[in-house]
């Protein structure tokens, strides 16, 4: 499962909805929206990279993988139906977003379990922030690096920390596991892509942690989005285009590690992800016998 996006302009406005819940969204914010699709080639690619993962996935384990997106075709339930349809009798779900929120995953699991109904087992992965293949893809895009690192990852409202939500803790976790697996010692973490909806977020912002890090008389920065598995908008506007920018006005020097996408390496860890959750509810459900 993940995001989805609009693969035309003209489906913006209907996306935009849809991800506040059919709440009437302002014509400025669309147009911005639009035009931030159009400074990138006019469409996200996540979809078609999306739909790779899926079927190196499936080439992979020689099982069928369906594909649902949370807020755009294919939606989750027509995947579920599709799988009940073609005789499924135990679905594995795995988002691919790596850290636990209730905010994000869990409204995946909402979703995906309405869908289903009961009418299948699930097998749900909640999280793999930790999840070795992936931790050690990480640490070889940064590894041998002499720029400073910024782990980054998709903001979420503050009020996630009250209620004792494990995001944050999850992120700082994967970034020290990947700074120590690829012997980087000069690292930061921030977040990216905060919503505007007039609370509070996560923080520092990538774009303020940059001006600390001018202040400091850091002069090359390497980001490496730990909470993004591939490239969509949030990279390609947010890092490639405002972030960047940013630098250029700081004179900082910035890059980027390359996405994980459907690097081959990343559909290895895809499917040692999958069988190791199979494996584990399959011992549960022994014990219970």
């Amino acid at each position: 499962m993940a995001y989805g996006s609009p693969e035309r302009p003209e489906d913006i406005p209907a996306y935009f909805c849809d991800i506040r819940g059919g709440r009437p969204v302002r014509r400025e914010a669309v147009d911005e929206l639009v035009e931030r699709y159009r400074r990138i080639g006019g469409s996200s690619p996540l979809n078609r990279i999306t739909e790779a993962q899926r079927a190196g996935l499936e080439e992979a384990t020689g099982l069928p993988v369906y594909v649902g997106m949370k807020h755009w075709e294919p939606w989750i339930q027509d995947a579920v139906e599709r799988a009940l349809a073609d005789g499924a009798e135990r679905l594995v779900g795995l988002v691919l977003a790596p850290h636990y929120s209730r905010l994000s995953v869990g409204g995946y699991r909402d979703r995906l379990e309405a869908a289903l109904d009961g009418r299948a087992e699930l097998v749900f992965v909640e999280s793999w922030h930790d999840h070795e293949p992936y931790v050690e893809l990480l640490a070889d895009r940064v590894r041998g690096t002499d720029a400073h690192v910024v782990f980054t990852a998709h903001s979420l409202p503050e009020r996630i920390l009250a209620e004792g939500d494990p995001y944050s803790d999850q992120l700082l976790e994967t970034s020290a596991l990947v700074a120590e697996r690829a012997g980087v010692g000069d690292w930061s973490f921030a977040f990216q892509s905060e919503s505007a909806t007039g609370e509070p977020w996560l923080g520092p912002d990538i774009l303020v942690e940059l001006e600390t890090l001018h202040e400091r008389g850091v002069t090359e920065v390497l980001v490496a989005p730990v909470g993004f598995v591939c490239d969509h908008l949030e990279i390609l506007w947010d890092l490639d285009v405002e972030a960047r920018e940013k630098a250029a006005e700081l004179g900082l020097e910035l890059d980027r590690i390359e996405s994980l996408n459907a690097d081959p390496e990343f559909i290895d860890a895809l499917v040692a992800l999958v069988k190791k959750a199979s494996c584990a509810e399959a011992r549960i459900g022994e014990s219970d016998e």
